[in-house]
């Protein structure tokens, strides 16, 4: 511990945290402000001066249309875009034909119905925390989720429509996804 140089602690200002770039609004000096949502180079001269750009600048791909391809909503053209949650495929007539395509959509044979309602599939999903879940493609109007890979097969004990996959100690098993019915058996 006595070889450690206490200089480098003692510094009050980071080194990542100046920026010798001058704003284009104002002149004044630039550097590396922080907010709830990360980091970003803001004016020095804050409020008189509103300038601020991101610290990282993401690369966003220009619209690419897939020729040959056909929108089965209205006829037009698709195309490759790239979106808030990343790139999709969606229709080049855009505000008026709102169609776009998930990069990870199920083969219609493998689709699970929705054992509530029976008019929606069981759709994979991601929320905001990054936790994942398995919810009917009729939302709003049905509500139903489960959070285990469904399986479309009756339970043999109460009926219920689906089971789920689960991982146990003992390995992997399908189960009643319904608080009420007790059953499971190994996969």
């Amino acid at each position: 511990m006595s070889k450690i140089d206490d200089q480098l602690f003692s510094s009050h200002e980071h080194a990542l945290e100046k920026e010798y770039e001058l704003c284009p609004k104002c002149g004044c000096e630039l550097s590396v402000k922080n907010s709830k949502h990360g980091g970003f180079i803001g004016c020095n001269n804050y409020p008189s001066c509103d300038y601020t750009r991101p610290l990282v600048h993401h690369e966003a791909i220009e619209t690419q249309v897939i020729e040959g391809s056909e929108c089965p909503e209205c006829g037009a053209e698709l195309a490759v875009k790239s979106g808030r949650f990343g790139i999709f495929i969606g229709c080049t007539r855009y505000p008026d034909c709102k169609h776009i395509e998930k990069h990870d959509q199920e083969d219609p044979a493998e689709a699970v119905t929705c054992p509530s309602c029976h008019k929606g599939v069981m759709e994979h999903r991601t929320s905001r925390f990054g936790k994942s879940f398995y919810a009917c493609s009729a939302y709003p109007k049905c509500k139903f989720l489960v959070n285990f890979p469904p399986v479309q097969e009756t339970c043999p004990d109460c009926g219920f429509g689906i089971l789920v996959e689960r991982k146990g100690a003992a390995g992997m098993r399908l189960e009643c996804p319904q608080k009420s019915c007790k059953y499971k058996r190994p996969l």
